[in-house]
């Protein structure tokens, strides 16, 4: 495989990203002494840092593997969707599909940070379902992205803060069908067998236990086949691409099935590595069809963001040296 060949073909490819876009803040500080008020640490702040996070995310990790990305969702009209407008932005990433709306407000998660451990996060957001007239334009907004970029894959992104409902979601995939365009999902539990006929459905081990209720800990290739079949009934999608934490990625597409094994790494922080794991997947999948070396390069991704502190997106430059040294067989 000529990985350099492979990583130059993402460059323009263009990809959309639909879901629960979000503003991650992150306050670095030191911790001195302990406050007189409470038995709590006292942060000393150093820096405060913004970063894209959510299926926003998703859209950084394609834009910095040089695709041609388009996020699509729902954000307020405050500080905090100016603010993930204006990163959006910076970071080549088209914002012509995003909407604006004084009903919701935009998602934002702050972080304090000390010696590299994290001590508090503070959430703001709203959880409610889209309305019935926001999940119209949202579709509209799909439709014409279809119509005027004609990408060639979509992906749906579900942190359940209300973007992707049951509307949106099968108003999407058959959009997406329509136009042949590839689908690809990160779902969670709220939703998690809505999205029927998906093309790649990427949950987690945890997410896929829960989604299906099963109790088991003995997971090997027989009973990940099960789980795969299960999920086709319901689904009736074409790819099951599993992420197993330590042990690897599992994918299964119609005989064809694996455990890639995980590559030691010194972990960090695992925030934002399903992010780059679908985002890597969708790409690959995309270029090429070939669901081996997309499980192969998206695990190997995945690691990678496991090893950064915080929500960062794929450094392409590393990731292509890394396909070409534990994957040059």
């Amino acid at each position: 495989m000529n990985f350099e060949e492979l990583f130059s073909r993402f460059n323009g490819m263009k990809i959309g990203v639909i879901g629960d876009v979000m503003l991650d803040t992150y306050w670095w500080g030191h911790v001195d002494r302990i406050s007189p008020e409470a038995p709590v640490p006292i942060v000393a702040l150093d820096k405060k840092e913004y970063r894209i996070g959510g299926a926003g995310n998703v859209a950084l990790n394609l834009a910095c593997l040089g695709a041609d990305v388009a996020v699509l969702s729902v954000i307020g009209k405050d500080e905090e969707g100016a603010s993930l407008s204006a990163l959006f932005h910076d970071n080549n990433i088209n914002t012509d599909y995003l909407l604006k709306n004084h009903s919701r407000i935009t998602t934002s998660k702050s972080r304090i940070i000390s010696r590299n451990q994290q001590m508090m996060r503070l959430d703001s957001e709203i959880t409610n379902d889209l309305s019935d007239e926001d999940e119209q334009l949202l579709l509209q907004t799909v439709e014409q992205y279809v119509a005027a970029e004609k990408p060639s894959a979509i992906v749906l992104e579900d942190y359940n803060k209300g973007v992707l409902t049951e509307k949106v979601i099968a108003g999407v995939i058959a959009i997406c069908k329509k136009n042949n365009v590839i689908t690809s999902v990160d779902p969670k539990r709220k939703n998690f067998l809505s999205y029927k006929g998906v093309d790649i459905f990427k949950p987690n081990l945890k997410e896929v236990k829960d989604g299906l209720n099963l109790l088991v800990d003995d997971i090997n290739i027989q009973m990940l086949d099960k789980i795969h079949s299960r999920l086709s009934e319901k689904l009736e999608h074409s790819i099951s691409f599993i992420t197993l934490s330590e042990k690897g990625v599992y994918f299964k597409q119609d005989g064809n099935s694996r455990i890639v094994p995980a590559h030691i790494r010194n972990i960090a922080d695992v925030s934002g590595a399903g992010d780059t794991v679908i985002a890597v997947a969708s790409l690959l999948y995309a270029a090429t069809k070939d669901v081996q070396l997309m499980a192969e390069v998206a695990n190997i991704a995945g690691g990678l963001v496991c090893e950064e502190v915080g929500t960062v997106a794929i450094n392409k430059q590393k990731l292509l040296e890394e396909c070409e040294v534990l994957l040059k067989a």
